[in-house]
């Protein structure tokens, strides 16, 4: 059964920067921090702060492949 519920704004805002993509539902974010806040124990305001960061970094394309981290350290 869907339903609705109210959200402000800059919380909905937030909530879309957490997509993985674009057309994931806000349903599926907020199953995610709600895994992470049952399987993890409560995240540190630092921890949040880096992987809203890692999300950032994901979704403006600033990653390396397997093969670029393996030349970066030396790696066969």
């Amino acid at each position: 059964m869907d339903t609705t519920i109210q959200i402000d704004k800059k919380t909905r805002d937030r909530l879309k920067e957490l997509k993985i993509h674009p057309r994931e539902s806000y349903d599926k974010v907020v199953q995610r921090l709600l895994a992470l806040r049952t399987d993890e124990g409560e995240l540190s305001v630092e921890t949040i702060r880096d992987i809203e960061k890692s999300l950032e970094d994901i979704k403006s394309g600033r990653t390396l492949s397997m093969h670029e981290v393996k030349q970066r350290l030396k790696i066969k």
